[in-house]
């Protein structure tokens, strides 16, 4: 492991959200850096240009561990500090989050708020979710008024339009005057760090693109329906238990509407199912029937990329590249930390914020064995 002089030059393999920010703040502290990525700057292909971008630790709490829940509240303070740098407007809202069931539905509602209960027992400084019922439920989402009779909300959590904030940190970058090369892939192979005409560094952060040298990165299928609503005001990202299908509805601006649920053990990028498209505008409508009018823009398909636990982790695959790897579902919400831990590696060699994280920096054995 090296600790970085200034400048450094650094290449970074990858262009999705954390190739890009990591270029940013790398570049912002005087370092050489030059971005390496397979396709073009819209990020097609990248898990980063299709998810909803919601930092939502609260309602992740349910299903992931602690520590992922201590990256979001940090990146929830972060992210505002993050957007302000960059040269393009990003649509940023901290409104909570709104959790409505069907009636049918109340004892699995039941269940799940018993788990948020739970993980604030865990985490104290997650805020109190608060119980809505009728009228109080009408007054705070006027939009769903005599569908929902209760609900819950989750306060302080936020989301982002992530492809507002993917083209603006391009915009920035390249006012930087940072070389991106667009479909130029590349491996951690064909580079020698630290020889003559070579970056001193190399960081990949190619998520899926990076199986080839660390193969327990699999693939999370995830299905997206982007929607034209101009019928539907939702004021916050609003959650509906569902037996079979949480659906989340991140509403962006100008009525545009990101709708998703579908989690499948797959690396299969093909199109979306009839089936699953079907039960995902099904289950959208009777939210809000005013989505019955809504036009769609897209249905899109996402490959995440995950390591076997589910958690993120950094590993160095010999003395001079750094892999930053398996963000999940949770990308943008826990990125802001990842970037400060990789930040904070590079500085020193270590990370106490990683250890307070409980995020893993991992050595491959042919390293270990050499070092």
């Amino acid at each position: 492991m090296i600790a970085l002089t200034n400048p450094s030059h650094i290449a970074i393999l990858g262009a999705g959200l954390m190739g890009r920010l990591l270029a940013l703040e790398l570049a912002r502290e005087g370092h050489r850096v030059e971005v390496f990525e397979a396709k073009g700057p819209e990020a097609d292909g990248a898990a980063a240009r299709v998810a909803a971008a919601m930092l939502a630790p609260l309602a992740e709490s349910a299903i992931t561990e602690p520590g992922v829940v201590r990256m979001g509240q940090y990146g929830l303070t972060r992210w505002p500090q993050l957007i302000a740098q960059l040269d393009a407007h990003v649509y940023f809202q901290q409104n909570g989050t709104l959790v409505v069931w069907h009636r049918q539905d109340a004892a699995d509602a039941h269940r799940l708020c018993g788990l948020f209960e739970k993980h604030r027992r865990i985490n104290p400084s997650l805020p109190a979710l608060e119980n809505l019922e009728t009228p109080r439920f009408n007054q705070f989402e006027p939009a769903l008024q005599g569908r929902f009779s209760q609900g819950v909300y989750l306060p302080g959590e936020g989301q982002l339009d992530n492809r507002q904030l993917l083209a603006a940190l391009e915009i920035t970058l390249t006012r930087l005057g940072v070389p991106l090369h667009w479909h130029c892939p590349r491996e951690t192979s064909q580079f020698t760090p630290g020889t003559a005409g070579q970056p001193d560094l190399v960081i990949d952060c190619r998520g899926l693109g990076a199986r080839t040298e660390w193969n327990e990165v699999r693939g999370i299928r995830g299905e997206v329906v982007r929607v034209h609503a101009p019928e539907v005001t939702l004021q916050r990202p609003t959650r509906l238990v569902h037996p079979r299908y949480p659906l989340y509805i991140a509403p962006k601006e100008n009525h545009i509407f990101v709708i998703g649920a579908t989690e499948i053990e797959s690396d299969d990028m093909g199109p979306a199912s009839v089936r699953s498209v079907m039960e995902l505008l099904s289950a959208l409508y009777t939210v809000h029937s005013g989505f019955a009018e809504a036009r769609i823009l897209e249905i899109a398909t996402q490959c995440r990329p995950t390591l076997p636990d589910n958690l993120p982790a950094l590993r160095w695959l010999d003395a001079r590249v750094l892999q930053v790897n398996g963000l999940y579902r949770h990308g943008y919400m826990i990125s802001p930390a990842m970037l400060d831990i990789t930040l904070e590696l590079l500085r020193t060699g270590s990370s106490q914020l990683a250890a307070s994280m409980e995020v893993a920096v991992h050595a491959t054995a042919t390293f270990t064995a050499t070092a």
